[in-house]
């Protein structure tokens, strides 16, 4: 049986946080940085996120779902990341296309789809 560990990789640790991500989308929630990060890590480490759900980021744009990572906010602000591909004052609109998407009829992506969609997208950026 295969873990996540610390030295796991950005695209691997991105079908983590898409498991945790898919669960609270469904239960209309949205997570803290913070939060997520002790979900992932079992400690705080909030800082190391962004490349992460960058990669779920991407992937969603790519395949016309909507941005999953909206749903992870700032405890300060409320707000997610300025790296998320959609202005903020579109944030409430996309939030709730991730909670009426069917997310558990989606099979979870791969960390090589990750990778790619990653990849494809920070080299056009």
């Amino acid at each position: 049986m295969n873990r996540f560990n610390p030295s796991s990789n950005h695209p691997l640790r991105a079908v983590q946080a898409w498991q945790i991500l898919v669960g609270a989308a469904m239960n209309r929630q949205t997570l803290t940085y913070l939060r997520l990060s002790e979900l992932m890590y079992d400690k705080p480490a909030q800082g190391v996120l962004d490349h992460i759900l960058g990669h779920i980021a991407f992937f969603c744009k790519d395949n016309g779902l909507p941005i999953l990572t909206c749903i992870v906010v700032n405890q300060e602000t409320g707000l997610p990341g300025q790296d998320i591909p959609m202005s903020h004052d579109q944030l409430n609109a996309e939030r709730e296309r991730v909670y009426i998407e069917h997310w558990y009829d989606i099979q979870p992506p791969s960390a090589e789809a990750l990778r790619v969609a990653f990849q494809s997208n920070m080299q056009h950026a």
